[in-house]
């Protein structure tokens, strides 16, 4: 077994102690030869307060088409009840221009926006963990690759060895042969 401090120094190019956390992190795991690789998602999930999770939803549904044609179907709602009111008992609770509708509108984007921010932040995080866990997965699998060439190289060193010897071995047989063959 390979210390972290040997892996270091082979297959990264510097010592232990130059490198940061997540490398650090890498060459102990392939010193000790275990897996490397985890579930991401769940840990991001664990972690979640009910703010987010709400958060999430409010974004969810505010970039849906259900919300869409939700939000379409109010506005056409909230403009005919105030078009029949006025056609039936001459006067509406919303004017035209629909200042009190104008109100509601900015209301449900001012707080919806920093919903929906807060949920891409949390996403932004989320992805930040994925991108620097596939940065680790990567760099053990390309240290192992390198560990896995050293092996073959290794092994391949030793059979030419072996060739070679046993090649010997049958050239002094042949010589011998021809040695003492009768003419």
């Amino acid at each position: 077994m390979q210390k972290s401090e040997e892996v270091a120094a082979k297959f990264l190019g510097r010592s232990y102690q130059e490198l940061d956390d997540r490398a650090k992190k890498v060459a102990r795991h392939v010193a000790d030869r275990s897996p490397i690789a985890r579930n991401v998602d769940e840990e991001c999930d664990a972690a979640t307060t009910l703010g987010q999770r709400a958060a999430d939803a409010v974004a969810t549904f505010g970039g849906s088409w259900t919300f869409v044609g939700f939000f379409a179907g109010s506005m056409v709602l909230w403009v005919g009840i105030n078009a029949f009111l006025l056609s039936k008992a001459g006067r509406t609770f919303d004017p035209y221009p629909y200042i009190l509708l104008n109100l509601f509108l900015s209301m449900l984007a001012a707080v919806q926006a920093p919903i929906i921010l807060m949920s891409q932040n949390r996403h932004s995080e989320r992805d930040r963990v994925r991108a620097e866990h596939d940065y680790e997965v990567n760099l053990k699998a390309e240290v192992d690759i390198m560990l896995l060439h050293k092996k073959l190289d290794l092994l391949r060193e030793k059979q030419w060895e072996e060739l070679i010897e046993l090649q010997r071995e049958q050239l002094k047989q042949l010589a011998g042969l021809v040695g003492t063959r009768p003419e």
